[in-house]
């Protein structure tokens, strides 16, 4: 029996059963996305983004298998480098085809495959920045490093791009608060008695934490993002109304956030236990939101 101060949400075998599988209508023509809108479905990415309609999405933001190791049910194993790329071939090009003129792409991927995304995005996108977060959480090495960062890379399709700066702008103590002949505050505002400024966010993120047992957002997934880091992401580069897409949905925290911000989101998940674990945090969510 879990301890009560752990908050994990997982799936018993009667939500297995219980909860409502979409799938995305079998047609030859591309449906109106319109009709798709708000829901993650249950398929394999690769063959399911060839349905939907070009230039439909404002933002894609995706943490794909970010690893050139597989497990194939007797532990894990190697997977071949080209074979690797090969399949982030397939799925980025769909994504550069639904992403729209004016849209932005953001990758999560780990130190050993973020140099096969960078050299196929750049065919595709226009990179913009390659940002490094801590993921304050990692195994320990005998004879290596800890590993405890990932790279998230940011591309556009043009140089018209949403980037909302005034919204994912960060808040910094002043150290020295200068003021104006007037003696008014230069460049830093009084806060419940604090002195700050508001400044640009850099591309090196140290402030988010991987979701553990004892926050309501972790789920059994194991490589689940947490829901700050893909708030900001959305909050950056979209407004209200847009669509939010992400191939390889998981335990579904870009559909969550979405949804709490106010996007449009769709998405796919191949794994059903994954499927079910992201149709039941939508649910919690809907329910709060009462």
């Amino acid at each position: 029996m879990p301890s009560t101060r752990n908050k994990t949400i997982s799936i018993t075998p009667d939500e297995f059963k219980r909860f409502d599988i979409f799938y995305l209508p079998k047609k030859t023509s591309l449906p109106d996305p319109k009709h798709l809108l708000n829901k993650i479905y249950l398929g394999n990415a690769l063959k399911e983004m060839k349905k939907l309609p070009s230039n439909s999405c404002d933002l894609i933001l995706t943490d794909p298998p970010y690893t050139i190791r597989k497990n194939f049910g007797a532990g894990t194993v190697a997977v071949q480098k080209k074979e690797f790329t090969k399949w982030c071939k397939c799925w980025l090009e769909q994504c550069a085809r639904l992403l729209k003129p004016t849209g932005s792409i953001y990758i999560c991927i780990n130190w050993e495959a973020s140099s096969i995304i960078e050299s196929i995005l750049r065919k595709r996108f226009i990179i913009r920045n390659r940002i490094t977060w801590k993921r304050d959480k990692g195994r320990g090495a005998k004879k290596n490093w800890k590993n405890n960062m990932e790279d998230i890379w940011f591309a556009t399709k043009s140089d018209n791009y949403t980037f909302n700066l005034d919204d994912v702008k960060v808040e910094k103590s002043v150290i020295a608060p200068y003021v104006d002949e007037k003696g008014k505050p230069k460049d830093w505002q009084e806060i419940n008695g604090r002195k700050v400024r508001f400044t640009h966010p850099s591309n090196i993120w140290t402030d988010l934490t991987v979701p553990f047992w004892s926050m309501p957002e972790n789920t059994e997934h194991p490589t689940q993002k947490p829901e700050k880091l893909v708030e900001r992401i959305i909050l950056a580069s979209s407004s209200k109304g847009d669509l939010v897409f992400d191939p390889f949905m998981g335990s579904g925290t870009t559909a969550v956030v979405a949804k709490r911000l106010k996007r449009n989101y769709l998405g796919f998940e191949i794994e059903k236990m994954y499927y079910i674990l992201s149709q039941k945090r939508l649910n919690q969510k809907k329910k709060q939101n009462l």
